[in-house]
C-alpha cells in the first residue's frame, strides 16, 4: 500500500510497511510542516498578486500560521490559497500602495483589505472560503469593529494613557455597571465626566477637579418639547425641562413629575386662537408674593415662566407675560 497525503497540511501519511530505512526523514518532515503551521512566519511579496503553495510533503508558503504580505502595488491583487484547504491564518498587510488587497481561496470569497487599510487580521479557511474572525479589527488606525465581541474591565482596571494615568474609569454594583468616568489623574484639575445609573433623574454628570473650569465648546441646550392640552395637563421634568402648551380651554397643570432638587425648568403657556383661557396651578407651584398669576388672555400670545425645584416646591424665577410669539 502506498503512501498518501493528509488533506490540508499536505503531509505524508505513510503506509505500514513503506519507507524501510527513509521513515525518520517523512517523519522529520513532517513535525517541520506542523511547525511551521503552528508558528511559521514568511513574509511574501505580492506586487502583482501571488498563489501560496501547499506541495506534498515538503515545507510550503501557504503552509505558515503568520504571514507578512509586502512590496508595492499599482492596482488591486488577489493573494489565493488552494480550494478545500482548511487553516487558520494571522496575516498583516504591510504593503504600500492604495489599493486592495483581497486573501482568498482559488474558487470561493476571501478577506478584502481596503485600499488605507494596513490592519493585521485573524482569519481561516473553512475549505471554500477564507472568513475574517474580526479579532484584531482596527489595529494600526483602523476602526475597530465591537459587533461581535465585548470589551470588559473590572474595578481594577480602565484605558490609561502611556504614563498609566487612567483616563476612562469603569465602575460597578453587585449586579450592573454603576457608572463610568473620564478623568486626568495626572493633573487633577481637569473636567471629570461620569455617566451614572444610580439615580433615575441624572444620566450624565459633569463635574471638575480641583478648580479646573467646564467649557462648552457650542452652545448647551434643550429641545423644546410641546406638552398635551386637556383637562389635566401632565408635566414630565426630567425630560422635558423646557416646554409650552397651548390651551384650549379652561385648564388644570397637574403637579410636575421627574424632578430633580435644584433643576430649573421653563413652560410657556399660549392662549390658542380663541383666547381667554384660565389655567389653575397645582399647589406645589410656588409664585411671588405666594399668588398665582393671572395668564394674558388675548389670543395667540404666550406666558412664559420659569421655576426652581427645591425638592418639595416649583419655585418660580421669572415671568415674562403677554408676549407676542409670532
Amino acid at each position: 500500500m502506498a503512501n498518501s497525503t493528509s488533506a490540508n497540511l499536505k503531509l505524508t501519511v505513510q503506509a505500514t510497511g513503506e519507507n524501510s530505512g527513509t521513515w525518520g526523514q517523512f517523519t522529520n518532515t513532517n513535525l517541520l510542516i506542523l511547525e511551521q503551521a503552528i508558528g511559521g512566519y514568511d513574509a511574501v511579496g505580492i506586487t502583482s498578486g501571488a498563489t501560496l503553495t501547499f506541495s506534498n510533503g515538503v515545507l510550503s508558503n501557504g503552509k505558515n500560521q503568520v504571514l507578512k504580505l509586502t512590496g508595492t502595488i499599482s492596482g488591486n491583487v488577489n493573494v489565493t490559497i488552494p480550494d478545500s484547504i482548511e487553516k487558520s491564518y494571522i496575516i498583516d498587510n504591510a504593503t504600500t500602495g492604495a489599493h486592495t488587497v483581497t486573501f482568498k481561496t482559488s474558487s470561493g470569497t476571501g478577506v478584502t483589505w481596503g485600499s488605507t487599510d494596513k490592519s493585521t487580521k485573524i482569519v481561516y479557511s473553512d475549505g471554500t472560503n477564507v472568513v475574517d474572525t474580526g479579532l484584531i479589527s482596527g489595529v494600526l488606525g483602523e476602526d475597530l469593529d465591537t459587533n461581535s465581541f465585548n470589551i470588559k474591565f473590572d474595578d481594577e482596571t480602565g484605558i490609561k494613557d502611556d504614563s498609566s494615568n487612567e483616563q476612562l474609569i469603569f465602575q460597578k454594583t453587585t449586579s450592573a455597571v454603576n457608572y463610568f468616568e473620564m478623568t486626568n489623574a495626572a493633573t487633577g484639575n481637569n473636567p471629570a465626566i461620569s455617566a451614572t445609573g444610580d439615580d433615575s433623574n441624572v444620566g450624565i454628570d459633569i463635574s471638575t477637579k480641583g478648580t479646573g473650569l467646564i467649557r462648552l465648546q457650542n452652545a448647551a441646550y434643550n429641545t423644546e418639547a410641546t406638552l398635551t392640552d386637556g383637562a389635566t395637563i401632565n408635566w414630565t421634568v426630567n425630560t422635558s425641562p423646557v416646554a409650552k402648551v397651548t390651551l384650549g380651554g379652561n385648564r388644570t397643570l397637574a403637579a410636575p413629575t421627574g424632578g430633580a432638587t435644584g433643576q430649573f425648568v421653563s413652560l410657556l403657556v399660549i392662549q390658542d386662537g380663541t383666547g381667554s383661557r384660565t389655567l389653575t396651578f397645582n399647589d406645589v407651584y410656588e409664585f411671588t408674593g405666594d399668588s398665582a398669576p393671572t395668564l394674558t388672555t388675548t389670543a395667540n400670545k404666550g406666558d412664559l415662566f420659569v421655576f426652581r425645584y427645591n425638592g418639595t416646591k416649583y419655585l418660580e424665577v421669572g415671568r415674562n407675560l403677554n408676549l407676542v410669539l409670532s
